[in-house]
């Protein structure tokens, strides 16, 4: 029997293109997880179809990013498959492990995929270093100025009446905002 998986990161995208990839492969059922990394540890989707495969079943993926977290977890998943006589295959990187060859080929391929998202990471890395020392400030805008940040203290310091929520809702922002905010201002 022919298992498929599906899984695409955000709930925005659609899976539409792997879903119809899936099923004119001829897989009988499909596993899906919409709007889960491939990083997490917890894919139900994914866990679910490791589940329902049987010997002699065959894991269908639209491409090897979709289902593997990394080298060594696709590693792990096709030592698992040959322990439990059940094959692999990925449509758009052609590679069946019902062969020799296939098998090296997926191999090398999540090998080059691990790299080639190590490498993403690490550029991405330095150009965010090189962003910092050119003093731009990395990540989302402060909520709060200084100011705002000094204001809320004199006022919780001085004020036994005043709440950290109701500071909040004036500076309209959130309690744990404005607790994280103070936090970091040493207050």
């Amino acid at each position: 029997m022919l298992i498929g998986y599906a899984r695409v990161s955000t709930e925005e995208q659609s899976l539409n293109l792997q879903l119809d990839a899936l099923e004119q492969e001829g897989c009988t059922e499909i596993y899906r997880d919409q709007g889960v990394s491939a990083n997490a540890n917890i894919r139900p989707g994914f866990e679910d179809a490791m589940k329902a495969m049987t010997e002699g079943d065959v894991f269908v993926v639209w491409k090897l990013d979709r289902a593997f977290r990394s080298l060594r977890h696709a590693l792990d998943v096709l030592e698992e498959f040959e322990r439990r006589n059940i094959e692999f295959r990925s449509l758009t990187d052609q590679i069946d492990t019902t062969t020799p060859m296939g098998k090296c080929m997926y191999q090398i391929r999540t090998a080059f995929a691990e790299l080639e998202r190590n490498l993403i990471s690490e550029r991405t890395k330095a150009g965010m270093a090189a962003a910092r020392k050119r003093g731009a400030i990395i990540g989302r805008p402060r909520k709060l100025t200084d100011e705002q940040i000094a204001w809320a203290k004199s006022e919780l310091e001085n004020n036994p009446e005043i709440t950290l929520a109701s500071l909040a809702k004036s500076l309209n922002i959130s309690p744990k905002t404005l607790s994280r905010a103070l936090k970091n201002k040493g207050f």
